[in-house]
């Protein structure tokens, strides 16, 4: 009995001490690293670029692996069709316009920050300069957005969807990085927003809002610009049963000369363009609220002083800001 508890014993001791040393093997056992793609400090506009020899990343791809990661695309524009129809030359292989927006993090933030109809959807620029192997996509940062909406830096649900739109890049351009831009911020000449509000009457704020639209929808051709998309936040917000606003709706617009000149030397300025402007009217207040990002900041983030392109981006300020101004005076 004493032989077979101690044989018992020592199977024991031996079978413990195999089992110490598979687990300092596995301790020991480097952990696999995933790569951090990290963006460059100091710059409002990210440019993500991968090699694409093959051409197997398209703006198609890229809006469904956007789509997979549960963003709204609402709109995935080619450009370079029109800059080469209405111009008569395009400095690109490819030029899309890019809206998206992802709907929960939207309502969260609308929750708390009326103005963020100003990205929402937010814009990218993608493209592949003529005659290169490479695809890129230009985003603003988080920083950038906060500066811009006047939110704080450390707002939690801003710098998660900032994380997940780095993220969903990284599928989207397998082995792409971020790029140095050429050119350094600078201060911005003007306001970055510009808002504008007007009263509502309490009974009859449904006709105002379908006057008001129609107002703005007609003096936008004459003054060159297009309505590049639509987005009825309200309904979103509806759907999810919040009723905190009686209406938010979001117009993106573009001037197409503005476009096509500013990318001739800034293709990443889609990032900015086509330009969301949101018009909404929270409940149990009578004042219709809007506002759009100034073409100040194109100028401040784009590193711009060409005196043409100033011009040409200052004319389209001049021209909405009218718009506007007589519509809610």
């Amino acid at each position: 009995m004493k032989l077979i508890m101690k044989t018992l014993l020592l199977t024991s001791i031996v079978a413990t001490g195999l089992t110490a040393k598979d687990e300092v093997k596995k301790s020991s056992t480097p952990k696999e690293v995933t790569p951090v793609v990290k963006e460059i400090a100091g710059q409002d506009i990210q440019v993500f670029t991968a090699m694409n020899k093959d051409g197997k990343i398209t703006p198609a791809t890229i809006q469904k692996t956007f789509e997979d990661a549960g963003f709204f695309v609402s709109a995935n524009r080619d450009m370079n069709t029109p800059f080469t129809k209405q111009f008569k030359e395009s400095s690109f292989d490819v030029y899309n316009l890019f809206t998206f927006y992802k709907k929960d993090s939207v309502l969260k933030l609308a929750k708390k920050y009326q103005n963020i109809g100003l990205f929402a959807p937010m814009s990218m620029s993608i493209y592949t300069k003529k005659g290169e192997k490479t695809i890129s996509v230009s985003t603003l940062s988080a920083k950038t957005l906060s500066k811009i909406m006047n939110i704080p830096e450390d707002e939690k649900l801003l710098r998660d969807l900032r994380a997940l739109i780095v993220e969903t890049l990284t599928k989207a351009l397998p082995n792409g990085k971020f790029e140095k831009l050429p050119y350094s911020v600078q201060k911005a000449p003007g306001k970055l927003v510009s808002s504008f509000s007007m009263d509502m009457d309490e009974d009859e704020w449904e006709d105002e809002l379908d006057e008001f639209k129609m107002g703005f929808e007609g003096e936008l051709a004459p003054n060159g610009f297009v309505i590049a998309g639509h987005n009825n936040l309200g309904d979103d917000f509806e759907e999810a049963n919040y009723e905190g606003y009686d209406f938010y709706e979001v117009y993106s617009v573009c001037k197409l000369p503005v476009i096509f000149t500013i990318a001739k030397t800034r293709p990443e300025a889609g990032a900015f363009a086509p330009c969301s402007l949101y018009l909404s009217k929270k409940k149990g207040k009578n004042k219709l609220e809007s506002g759009f990002p100034s073409v100040y900041n194109w100028v401040s983030s784009l590193g711009i002083s060409d005196k043409k392109d100033i011009e040409v981006l200052e004319d389209a300020q001049k021209r909405m800001t009218k718009i506007l101004t007589s519509l809610t005076e």
